[in-house]
């Protein structure tokens, strides 16, 4: 079953997209496979110290996108199948991208020295 007890909350983002943002990484790292269950939702918010109310958006959000399914007498549980693993591996990747390179744009780093250090430090 997936933890909240490490998710540490920032002020930057919405709260309940750090929480579906937390199951995607779970699934992402395949610390979370589909048929595992989810903690309920009170049980998050206590976790989280949140409003259960925001664990119930972030419900939501996570069974529009796919990777949650709801059954009311089982709980929730993880969905994941090679799509939906693709389609959050690509999220995540892209988001992480955006992030370094608005910061490289900030410091007004060259495109070119980036990608040779990218190059030295990836191996």
């Amino acid at each position: 079953m997936i933890s909240f007890h490490d998710v540490k909350l920032n002020t930057k983002d919405p709260v309940y997209l750090q929480a579906a943002m937390h199951v995607k990484r779970q699934i992402l790292l395949r610390q979370a496979v589909t048929g595992d269950k989810l903690p309920s939702r009170r049980e998050i918010a206590a976790q989280l110290g949140i409003n259960p109310n925001t664990v119930q958006k972030a419900f939501k959000l996570m069974e529009d996108e796919g990777y949650v399914r709801t059954n009311s007498t089982q709980g929730s549980e993880i969905y994941a199948d090679a799509e939906i693993l693709e389609r959050i591996e690509t999220e995540l990747t892209r988001d992480l991208v955006k992030d370094f390179i608005g910061s490289a744009k900030e410091i007004q780093l060259p495109f070119q020295k980036v990608i040779q250090m990218i190059s030295e430090l990836w191996g």
